[in-house]
């Protein structure tokens, strides 16, 4: 028999991050505690997105009002990393960075993880900025995506190519 095989990643997706985007500039244009103070959130470049405010806690808001958006979109928070408010001028400004792809630290460490805690039986392989886990048993590939999602990693991760 044939091994059996997962690809793990971390991955977003953008148009449902722009539709999340778009929700939550039109809640803070239209929302009473919002009005007078300037407060918007835009894209600024491909991955990361501003938001500005007359005031801090405003900013702040702000912030909350998308993050609540991204989880109903079904986006993990762990693929979107706030920074913290900054002055600038009579403004106030927060960049977030959407993030995708495992890192080769992270990935080391998560095939650390499956050779130490996972069924032995398992192979995990660093892919670029995805790793692939193969064994002969789909019961223990199964077990590791649960040993996965327990973990508490700093990743949203998803299991694709399930074969």
């Amino acid at each position: 028999m044939a091994d059996s095989s997962f690809d793990v990643v971390s991955k977003v997706d953008r148009q449902e991050v722009a539709n999340a985007l778009n929700q939550a500039s039109k809640e803070l244009s239209q929302r009473y505690d919002f009005r007078g103070t300037n407060t918007t959130v835009e894209f600024s470049g491909e991955d990361k997105v501003v938001l500005t405010s007359d005031a801090e806690e405003r900013v702040k808001a702000g912030l909350d009002v998308f993050q609540e958006k991204l989880i109903k979109r079904g986006i993990s928070l762990k693929a979107f990393d706030a920074g913290d408010p900054i002055a600038s001028g009579k403004q106030f400004k927060i960049t977030g960075t959407i993030v995708e792809g495992i890192a080769s630290d992270q990935a080391k460490k998560i095939t650390k993880l499956i050779r130490d805690q996972g069924p032995k039986a398992v192979k995990a392989q660093i892919q670029g900025d995805e790793l692939r886990v193969s064994s002969k048993s789909r019961d223990d590939l199964q077990a590791v995506q649960q040993l996965l999602k327990s973990a508490d990693l700093d990743l949203a991760l998803q299991f694709v190519n399930y074969r």
